[in-house]
């Protein structure tokens, strides 16, 4: 009760900020990123554009993937728009796709440019079944495992960036508190659904693929650890964003529902707070591995902090993203 209260009011927590807190407010004191090259997944719309134009405002070079270009030159055009000096590249990027993964980071690279910021943001919610071109279930194959091959492939370059300039990489995933809606063995459940659509449902999918990303961040801050790497790895829940709500009803006590429901809710400012926090604050140099929601770190599910899952898991997406197309049909049917 006593959380749900400090939440309603936006009170600070140990790091200063709270529920309330925007993007702008939390990075005041980043400092000049001009030195920074930043790489933003899903940056054309909502939480993503806002993360972008901050980070713009602050000074950073963006690199801006997206699926479609238009939509991607229409974020920047806006970004442009209150910050003409900033440094932008559009480029196209499918994370369903795990060849447009592997052609943009080749692009990417062409441009030989450094890179100190990785921002996995983009996420969907796939209410109808489908499956990838590379034989995996949508959801997963777009917030999870087109992100994870992006962060393999560009490892080196966050590390070596690290080592030229001094300035610590940073990997920021963006999860959900919906991670923790998942239970159950999640590989048997990800087969369950790739081979079968009678078993899908949307909304466990969507919680499997945000566990998978707090899965990730674990596995992944403990092999940087092990390389000695200066490069840290972090997870957030943006929070839920304050929409146009839309009723059927009207009434004294409908009016009461959407009022209060909507005081649970954040404003794209607020909700990309999070994830500009964990991006430049200077409180979290060499903070690893740790999930973070209104600011503040925070507690995942007894499954997302579970190690052997979080290897299991590194593992499995190994074997999926192999050029080998029948390693992933060979795997998901092992599990049966």
């Amino acid at each position: 009760m006593l959380e749900t209260v400090k939440y309603l009011i936006g009170s600070a927590g140990a790091s200063g900020y709270g529920s309330k807190s925007t993007a702008e407010q939390v990075t005041e004191s980043c400092g000049d990123l001009s030195s920074i090259t930043a790489i933003i997944t899903g940056a054309t719309s909502g939480i993503g554009a806002e993360t972008a134009l901050v980070l713009a405002k602050r000074g950073a070079r963006l690199v801006l993937p997206a699926r479609s270009l238009k939509a991607a030159e229409e974020a920047k055009a806006r970004i442009l728009s209150e910050c003409p000096e900033s440094d932008i590249f559009v480029m196209s990027l499918d994370l369903s796709s795990l060849t447009s993964v592997r052609n943009f980071v080749s692009e990417f690279e062409s441009l030989d440019l450094p890179l100190s910021l990785l921002i996995n943001n983009a996420g969907k919610f796939t209410h109808e079944h489908a499956i990838s071109e590379d034989g995996v279930e949508m959801t997963f194959a777009t917030n999870y495992l087109g992100h994870f091959l992006l962060t393999k492939l560009l490892l080196n370059r966050l590390i070596e960036t690290a080592k030229q300039t001094g300035v610590q990489g940073r990997i920021v995933n963006v999860s959900s508190s919906i991670h923790g809606w998942f239970s159950g063995d999640l590989i048997r459940y990800l087969g369950l659904i790739t081979r079968d659509k009678s078993h899908y449902d949307a909304t466990r999918a969507y919680a499997l693929s945000k566990l998978a990303n707090v899965l990730h961040t674990k596995e992944l801050a403990w092999g940087l650890k092990q390389m000695e790497a200066n490069v840290t790895v972090n997870c957030v829940h943006p929070g839920i964003v304050r929409t146009r709500l839309t009723r059927e009803r009207e009434g004294f006590v409908t009016d009461l529902v959407f009022f209060l429901a909507s005081k649970l809710l954040k404003t794209i400012p607020q909700a990309a707070a999070t994830t500009c926090y964990v991006a430049t604050h200077p409180r979290l140099l060499n903070v690893s591995g740790k999930y973070f929601a209104d600011c503040n770190e925070a507690t995942t599910s007894k499954l997302g902090c579970n190690s052997s899952e979080a290897a299991r898991l590194w593992s499995t997406s190994e074997i999926m993203v192999s050029r080998d197309p029948k390693a992933v049909f060979n795997l998901l049917n092992a599990l049966f």
